[in-house]
C-alpha cells in the first residue's frame, strides 16, 4: 500500500526529473534517488525508473518532433542499433557490476564539463561537420556505446548523447531533440529487458511516469521557447551535479571499502 507521502515524493520528483531531463538529460539524478527513498530495492528502483523515464522521454521526444527539432533522416538507421546496444547493456548488468564503470563515467563527465565551459559559443549556432565515412563510423559507434551504457547503468545518458551531437556541429536545441529520440529508444529497450526479468514496480512506475509526462512536456516547451543559451547553462549545471553525485558515490564507496 502506497502512503500519501510516498505518492507525493514520487509525483514531485518525477515532475522535476522529467523537466530537467527533457531539456538536457540527467533526470535520473532526481528520479532514481526518489524511488530509493520510498523504499524500493536498488535493482527494482532502476527498472521502475526506466518505466517512468520511457513515458517522460516519449512525451518530450514527440514535442521536439512536432517542432521539427529531430533529424529523423539521420537517426532512422541509428535507432535500431541503439536499441540493441541498450538491451545488451540491460542484460549485461545481471552479470557484471555497474560499479566497474563509475570511474570512467566520472572522468567522461569532467571532460564534457570542461569542454563545454571553455567553448562558450559551442552549440549556440548549428555548424554541422561533413559526415565522412570515418566520422560516421565513430559517431554511430559512440551512440551505440551510450545506448549500452543507458541499459547498463544510465545516469547522464541524455547529456552524453547531446554532447555527441554538439561535437558533430548541432546546436543545443537540435542536439537535445535528437537526444530525446535516442534516449527514448534506449530507455524502451532496457525497459523491455527489465519487464522480461520481472523487476519493475508498476504502482510507483505508472504514478511517476504520469507526473513525468507533464514535466517532460513543460520542459521541452521551455527549451524550445528559451533557446540555446538557456539550454547550455542548464546543461553545464546538470553536468556539474552529475560529476558531484558520481564523484561522491565513487569516492565514498572507495573510502568505506578500504576500511
Amino acid at each position: 500500500m502506497l502512503s500519501n507521502l510516498d505518492i507525493l515524493v514520487v509525483v514531485i520528483f518525477g515532475f522535476l526529473g522529467a523537466f530537467i531531463n527533457s531539456i538536457v538529460g540527467g533526470g535520473g539524478l532526481i528520479t532514481l534517488p526518489a524511488l530509493l527513498f520510498v523504499g524500493l530495492p536498488p535493482a527494482t528502483a532502476i527498472a521502475t525508473n526506466k518505466l517512468a523515464a520511457t513515458l517522460g522521454n516519449l512525451t518530450s521526444m514527440l514535442t521536439f518532433l512536432r517542432a521539427g527539432k529531430i533529424d529523423w533522416k539521420l537517426l532512422k538507421p541509428i535507432v535500431p542499433l541503439v536499441f540493441i546496444g541498450s538491451m545488451l547493456g540491460a542484460f549485461t548488468v545481471n552479470y557484471i557490476s555497474p560499479d566497474l564503470l563509475k570511474p570512467l563515467i566520472f572522468l567522461m563527465l569532467v571532460v564534457v564539463l570542461i569542454y563545454t565551459t571553455i567553448k562558450r559559443d559551442w552549440g549556440s549556432v548549428e555548424k554541422r561537420r561533413e559526415m565522412t565515412k570515418k566520422r560516421k563510423v565513430l559517431f554511430i559507434s559512440t551512440l551505440i556505446a551510450i545506448g549500452f551504457y543507458d541499459g547498463f547503468l544510465g545516469p547522464g545518458t541524455g547529456s552524453f548523447i547531446i554532447f555527441a551531437f554538439i561535437i558533430m556541429g548541432f546546436d543545443f536545441i537540435q542536439a537535445s531533440g535528437n537526444a530525446k529520440l535516442l534516449n527514448f529508444t534506449s530507455n524502451f529497450a532496457a525497459l523491455i529487458m527489465f519487464l522480461f526479468l520481472d523487476t519493475v514496480n508498476y504502482s510507483y512506475g505508472i504514478i511517476m511516469g504520469l507526473s513525468m509526462i507533464i514535466g517532460a512536456f513543460i520542459g521541452a516547451k521551455f527549451a524550445l521557447g528559451r533557446g540555446t543559451n538557456y539550454v547550455r547553462i542548464i546543461f553545464i549545471l546538470v553536468t556539474l551535479l552529475l560529476i558531484l553525485k558520481n564523484g561522491y558515490d565513487f569516492f565514498i564507496e572507495e573510502l568505506y571499502s578500504g576500511k
